[in-house]
């Protein structure tokens, strides 16, 4: 990750702890605190964390490691304590052996057997019968959602004409993408918006996730739209890289309230 993107990640999370990133002013490397970080408190000021006598102490992972709750230093201990694979031994040169006569040909090698085909990805609507699978997603997205709801909702957003996508391989719903178009005052066009989208985790960085959008991109260009958001939690640093390689840039913030009965 760029400096810069990796700074911006920082500075987000840090606003969501309620927290203000502090980054070195130093411009030369080995001059103080060059490269170094800090975390104050975006009301009192105070420091919180990574300040020193001589300046500014923790680096990029650490101040990740504290914004994650120590995550991260967990995962890099572990991998600390796992037992060494032992090398093998070196071994003694063997001594040269008198020559055998020359065995007979063998006899030509059958072809080794046609690897088979590469598993087809297709991207179509969702229905009633996916409620299960995207069920599964929607829990590893953090947003637990029964498939008897599911099924309910589905039928509801196709009659709008904004069905749900879901990519399919090998019979198997291993993503999932949903979209609306918001018609607004401030455009002249309506406004297209990609509202969900999960791809599960060991379909993962194997172009699934750029199927969907590519597939909602052309329904809402198709729709009318001129402009395409995207809403991506903040804590979603892998996704935000994502939209960035699909050409997307970060415009705004998202604020949210939850309402009486919501």
């Amino acid at each position: 990750m760029a400096d810069a993107d990796r700074d911006e990640m920082l500075r987000d999370m840090a606003a969501n702890r309620g927290c203000r990133l502090v980054k070195s002013r130093k411009r030369t490397p080995g001059s103080g605190d060059y490269g170094r970080y800090g975390l104050r408190d975006s009301k009192s000021g105070q420091d919180v964390y990574g300040f020193g006598d001589g300046g500014l102490t923790a680096n990029a992972e650490d101040i990740e490691d504290y914004l994650r709750g120590g995550l991260r230093s967990s995962w890099k201990q572990s991998l600390r304590e796992a037992p060494a694979v032992p090398r093998p031994g070196r071994r003694e040169p063997a001594k040269p052996e008198r020559k055998a006569p020359e065995p007979k040909p063998e006899p030509e090698p059958e072809p080794p057997p046609q690897p088979p085909p590469e598993p087809v990805l297709s991207v179509r609507e969702a229905g009633p019968r996916d409620s299960e699978a995207i069920s599964a997603l929607l829990a590893e997205l953090g947003f637990p959602t029964g498939a008897a709801d599911l099924r309910r909702r589905l039928p509801r957003l196709r009659k709008a004409g904004e069905p749900p996508l879901v990519a399919v391989e090998e019979k198997a719903v291993i993503g999932c993408l949903a979209w609306h178009v918001t018609p607004v005052l401030h455009r002249p066009a309506p406004v297209g918006r990609v509202t969900m989208m999960v791809v599960a985790k060991e379909a993962r960085r194997h172009g699934v996730g750029a199927a969907l959008l590519e597939a909602a991109e052309a329904r809402l260009a198709a729709a009318g739209c001129a402009l395409i958001e995207v809403t991506s939690n903040i804590e979603l640093g892998g996704a935000h890289a994502f939209y960035r390689a699909q050409g997307y840039e970060r415009t705004s913030y998202r604020f949210a309230k939850r309402l009486k009965g919501g």
